[in-house]
């Protein structure tokens, strides 16, 4: 199988880990070798409530048995769409109360980029250095790492970044601005958190100059930070957040987030201001529903932040200098990239999955599944101190 992928299916990087997998439960992924590996990773912060969560599965068995895709996106009322977008709305705060559905993050963060449009009439957009949401045109003009796009050029105009908790930068946000574009936690970044109530300080400049505040969610959205959304933790309540990964329980799906009186502009001047086919796919949106349901209801907000303090009593180790981020949205940091190459693929040999972040060489990822046991987490960290110690070893030597 491992042949056949490196030679049918299209890559993203010269050396993919090309685990052939099996089958996969709960917090663990298994190969095709039957070997089991404990996944810290979540496919990205995307495995919410864990692999092949029964409420998931048994959600999409369900609503396959009654109908699958019948219509583009918008036209016709399916209950699995309405029901979700019904609770999501329910546990967010005002004036946050209208679900467009899409297909993936990247999606939702192009249609708030052209609702901040539709909003204001202005074109100017703002986001941060090193920041990153998405990979399409529109969601790479607003990528804060030049390396990654040069190529790609000419990207969107009108285009300008500001450093991330600089308050001095927040002066750039001007009655020009449409909106402007920040993660509630950056990602690709290192896992970097707002500082000196930074997110309040840009949602008060947007407010003054009457730009678009949209706040991206995909990676710390839906529990990982010990809140539903990550901005709930620093007192600002963006005009727009985008969502996707930990949304449909591993079903792919993204979502944004607006005020009716702002969502309600695409529908007219002109209609079909956004359009998606697949968008509220039934099947999907049920997979949503059950996922957050599962959160919801089984505490697991509260037990990310619990889960944490257990990782930062146990990952203490010369070689990880700090440990960046909140919840189970985690980042050990070494002292160069180098050691955490070896480390990340030396736990893949032990059976244990940590990753990588997109632009912060030195971070291993560790954002597991919510529903992770104490002992599961243990159990990781057992092998990463017991590698850390093996790449240590080797650097004396």
């Amino acid at each position: 199988m491992k042949k056949d992928f490196l030679k049918y299916q299209a890559q993203t990087s010269p050396y993919p880990l090309g685990m052939e997998v099996s089958h996969a439960e709960g917090s663990y992924i298994y190969d095709t070798h039957n070997k089991r590996y404990l996944d810290f990773v979540a496919g990205v912060s995307a495995i919410a409530v864990g692999h092949r969560n029964k409420r998931v599965n048994d959600a999409i068995k369900a609503q396959l048995d009654k109908y699958s895709h019948v219509m583009v996106y918008g036209e016709y009322a399916q209950d699995p769409a309405v029901a979700y977008c019904k609770l999501l709305v329910e546990n967010l705060p005002a004036p946050l109360d209208k679900v467009y559905l899409v297909n993936s993050g990247t999606e939702a963060a192009e249609g708030a980029l052209k609702l901040a449009r539709r909003v204001t009439g202005r074109s100017q957009l703002i986001s941060c250095h090193n920041a990153y949401h998405g990979n399409t045109m529109g969601s790479m003009s607003v990528m804060g790492f030049e390396e990654r796009k040069q190529v790609f050029r000419p990207l969107i105009p009108d285009v300008d970044f500001i450093t991330f908790n600089n308050d001095a930068d927040l002066q750039k946000i001007t009655t020009k601005t449409a909106g402007i574009i920040l993660e509630s936690i950056q990602g690709g970044a290192g896992f970097i958190q707002p500082e000196n109530g930074f997110l309040k300080k840009v949602r008060e400049r947007c407010t003054e100059v009457g730009a678009v505040m949209i706040v991206d969610e995909i990676q710390p959205g839906f529990g990982r930070t010990g809140k539903l959304f990550g901005f709930e933790n620093y007192d600002a309540v963006p005009d727009v957040i985008i969502i996707g990964k930990g949304m449909g329980g591993g079903m792919p799906v993204g979502a944004f987030v607006a005020p009716s009186h702002m969502m309600d502009l695409l529908s007219h001047d002109p209609k079909l201001g956004h359009i998606t086919t697949f968008g509220g796919h039934p099947v999907i949106a049920a997979a949503c529903l059950a996922t957050l349901q599962e959160i919801i209801e089984n505490g697991l907000m509260a037990q990310a932040l619990e889960k944490e303090a257990l990782f930062r009593t146990l990952l203490v180790h010369p070689l990880i200098k700090e440990i960046r981020g909140k919840g189970l949205m985690l980042a050990a940091m070494t002292e160069k990239p180098e050691i955490t190459d070896k480390v990340i693929l030396q736990c893949q040999d032990e059976g244990l999955i940590l990753f990588w972040l997109l632009f912060e060489g030195r971070a291993i990822r560790i954002t597991p599944p919510l529903t992770i046991s104490e002992d599961e987490i243990r159990e990781g960290c057992g092998i990463l101190l017991k590698v850390l110690d093996s790449v240590m070893d080797d650097m004396r030597s």
